[in-house]
């Protein structure tokens, strides 16, 4: 497709008892309009008033159906998006003309869905046709209201509240909205859901034109990618198809709009006056700048309106007469967007781990290449492959005799020995170094001088002076260290019976656990960073101080792991139901059984309040009848002794009057106590069901618990554990005890089966369920907490 194209445009006329057949007339080719319109004779002879009108379009649809709608509109749009173009259909007219109802339809009905749950059903049954694909589909729900920007999405459990609000921003990829939740959609079903999510988001109001009107432009969005899985090449496409559903334009005169909704109405009228600027400079072929930031809905379909997308626009209009001027406004728009052209390109994008890939099978091919040049110029066998154990031990044996002495040079044929000899000799020395470190602990003992507790148990053993310097008589060594002192020399009785093992363990826990290290010893530590203590003959000491650092430093942890609960042994005969309910009960359903008596304890409480208000509502209407005898009796005796008035005012007297006042407050408790007996037994109500969901949850707890424990045999419940060889499914039906089908189960699979729209329907009704039965739940929870805090 890389030509231009123009904008496509379709009228759609809204069904009518009174459509005018003398004014709006169809071509022959069912493109075009034309409307004839009465001169005025009362403005005289000269009369220059404009009378005919004549618009083309690419299609007028006039009681149509919402399949042919469809596939006359969108159809094509969304097929080429699956191969990488960009696609946008927009529904555009005055408010109550029908353009929701075209968007989305009737979600009630699956006859009646509109462009939007049928773009998302074919995308999914084309990709079902693709399986040489992987695409992956996602979907977001943006709404523009009053200029601010709402996801509608965003009460999803998992999405929730954005605390920044959400912006639109430009990139060199293209615009997109900041902060708007995209969603992975894998089902036909998860769609829907999310779209039907959407739509109970949604902002609507009613006046005088239209009961449901939309209060705010919506944009829901499918992004599509698509990669090969037969092919090695690193492109892959990407696409994206915009249904947009704009809000209506109003005419205040004839919507009487107040309050809240004339403010909305302005709005949006300003917005849709901006997307008309927007749309006659891009017609205009002399026209460099294009007013796409003057509003929120023009600058987030920036590059949704022309650009590399193919375009689609569905006016919607009233056929009665007395709807015609907005029906031409409606009209001239879409001759404006017919002007607007497009150059519809493929979005392909590259894959690096692909690249990668393929550029590894060239490498290979580029070292074949290179073999074949060495080969023909005689050169030696060069290996361009990383090198193996074998090459590398050969380098390092070079490496050592280098550094020996006996080899003179080191023969380089390629980079990447060169390379390696510099990682042998890297090597090479850290092996060195650690040599002579070993060396060193061979025969010196080796003290950190952070180890407060080792340098305490030296002291006291007389190794090492409160200075720092290790005691005994100079060794004459160049090390200058010392040796260990004559008490502890072989063949010397030591003077305490106290071993060293013991004093470096009890000085390492008085040192180390209970006393804070003084400056001294901070100052015999900073000494130097080791200290070296020479290790006696039969390496006593440095055993010592080794284990003891080992036992002292290495302390049996606490296990976190529980421990198996050891089952009691299974009895020979199953105990009665009533008795191992309440050992159930008391175990395994403890927590069930606690929820259950928490909703009974609160059932039988608003009962408890149920009752009280009865009785005060009964005492209040006794008392309401005795005030109205009482009040009667007043009137009828003021009637026998004569009515006084006073300049066409009754006069009553004080005790009448107190009565009619006690009346009116009494009336106005019954109906408060009425209404909380209402609020009430709804609450009683929803308790009541969650009292026998608990019951019944708590009975089928046990069944399956009382099978597990007494019926099902020991050895198969020992190969059902996790980790063991069988897998579910192996085990015989009959010997497992299961929960079988419940009536949602029985009717969910009694629905597929007799829906009257066939199987391709099952999605749709699905997720509608789902849908509702959420936000029935959620509204249920809201008045049940509302009411509890009361």
């Amino acid at each position: 497709m890389g030509t231009r194209k123009k904008v496509q445009a379709f009228v759609r006329v809204k069904p009518t008892d009174d459509f005018a057949h003398e004014i709006i007339k169809y071509g022959d080719d069912n493109k075009s309009i034309d409307i004839h319109l009465k001169k005025d004779t009362r403005r005289g002879v000269v009369n220059n008033q404009q009378t005919d009108w004549s618009f083309k379009l690419d299609g007028v649809l006039h009681d149509a159906s919402q399949d042919l709608v469809y596939e006359t509109v969108a159809r094509d749009a969304v097929s080429q998006a699956l191969d990488g173009y960009n696609g946008t259909i927009m529904c555009y007219g005055q408010t109550g003309a029908g353009k929701t109802y075209t968007m989305t339809g009737a979600t009630e009905n699956y006859k009646h869905r509109g462009i939007l749950p049928r773009a998302l059903q074919q995308v999914f049954r084309m990709i079902e046709e693709r399986p040489t694909h992987a695409i992956t589909v996602r979907v977001s729900y943006l709404e523009i209201y009053n200029e601010n920007l709402f996801d509608l999405l965003s009460t999803l459990p998992y999405v929730g509240p954005s605390v920044t609000p959400m912006t639109i921003v430009e990139s060199p990829q293209g615009v997109f909205i900041k902060g708007l939740s995209v969603h992975l959609t894998s089902q036909e079903e998860d769609a829907f859901s999310l779209l039907f999510e959407g739509e109970t988001n949604r902002i609507i109001a009613s006046h005088t034109m239209n009961k449901n009107s939309s209060r705010s432009h919506c944009i829901f969005t499918i992004y599509m990618e698509a990669h090969s899985r037969t092919l090695s090449d690193e492109k892959y496409i990407t696409s994206k198809i915009n249904l947009v559903d704009l809000a209506g334009s109003e005419r205040l005169g004839k919507t009487g709009s107040e309050g809240r909704v004339l403010k909305e109405a302005t709005y949006i009228n300003k917005s849709l006056s901006f997307l008309e600027q927007a749309i006659i400079a891009l017609g205009d072929q002399k026209r460099d700048h294009i007013p796409f930031r003057q509003c929120k809905l023009t600058h987030a379909l920036k590059d949704s309106l022309g650009g590399n997308c193919n375009m689609v626009l569905v006016t919607n209009i009233y056929g009665e007469a007395a709807q015609l001027e907005e029906t031409l406004s409606s009209l001239r728009f879409a001759s404006r967007m017919k002007l607007v052209t497009t150059e519809p390109a493929i979005n392909e994008k590259y894959d690096a781990e692909r690249m990668v890939k393929n550029l590894e099978k060239e490498l290979a091919l580029l070292k074949q290449e290179l073999a074949i040049h060495d080969s023909l110029s005689n050169r030696t066998l060069v290996n361009y492959d990383p090198m193996d154990e074998i090459q590398i031990a050969e380098i390092n044996s070079q490496v050592r005799r280098y550094l020996e002495g006996t080899l003179d040079e080191i023969d380089i044929i390629n980079l990447r020995q060169i390379q390696e000899v510099f990682n042998q000799f890297r090597v090479v020395l850290s092996q060195q170094e650690q040599e002579v470190e070993s060396a060193l602990r061979r025969k010196y003992t080796l003290i950190d001088k952070n180890d407060f507790a080792a340098i305490s148990a030296v002291q006291k053993a007389g190794l090492m002076d409160a200075e720092g310097h290790l005691v005994g008589e100079p060794d004459g060594q160049s090390f200058g260290l010392g040796v260990a002192p004559f008490s502890i020399k072989p063949g010397k009785k030591p003077k305490s019976k106290k071993t060293l093992k013991e004093q470096f363990s009890t000085s390492a826990r008085k040192e180390g656990a209970s006393s804070p290290v003084s400056g001294k010893d901070l100052e015999v530590v900073s000494v130097s960073k080791t200290q070296l203590i020479p290790s006696s003959k039969d390496g006593d000491i440095k055993d010592m101080l080794s284990r003891d650092r080992e036992t002292s430093s290495i302390e049996p942890l606490p296990s976190d792991s529980p421990k198996e609960e050891l089952r009691p042994p299974r009895p020979s005969t199953p105990p009665s139901k009533p008795v191992a309910f309440e050992e159930f009960k008391n175990e395994r359903g403890s927590e069930i059984n606690r929820i259950f008596k928490e909703n009974k304890s609160i059932l039988n409480e608003r009962r408890r309040r149920a009752s009280e208000i009865t009785q005060r509502i009964n005492a209040i209407k006794q008392e309401i009848d005795v005030t109205k005898e009482a009040l009667n009796f007043q009137k009828s005796l003021r009637e026998k002794q004569g009515e006084y008035e006073n300049k066409g005012l009754m006069i009553i007297d004080e005790e009448e009057f107190l009565l009619i006042l006690k009346l009116k407050d009494l009336k106005k408790q019954y109906r408060n106590e009425y209404q909380d007996l209402r609020d009430l037994r709804a609450e009683i109500q929803y308790c009541q069901r969650l009292v026998d969901e608990c019951r019944h949850r708590l009975l089928m707890e046990f069944d399956i618990w009382y099978n597990e424990s007494f019926v099902i045999p020991e050895d198969i419940q020992a190969a059902l554990k996790i980790g063991s060889s069988i897998r579910p499914g192996m085990v015989p039906v009959n010997r497992i005890v299961s929960l079988g089908e419940d009536d949602q189960d029985r009717f969910s699979q009694l629905q597929q089966t007799v829906l009257p729209e066939g199987p391709d329907s099952i999605s749709f009704y699905n997720a509608k369920v789902k849908t509702e039965q959420k936000h029935n739940y959620m509204k249920t929870m809201v008045g049940f907490q509302q009411s509890h805090r009361k």
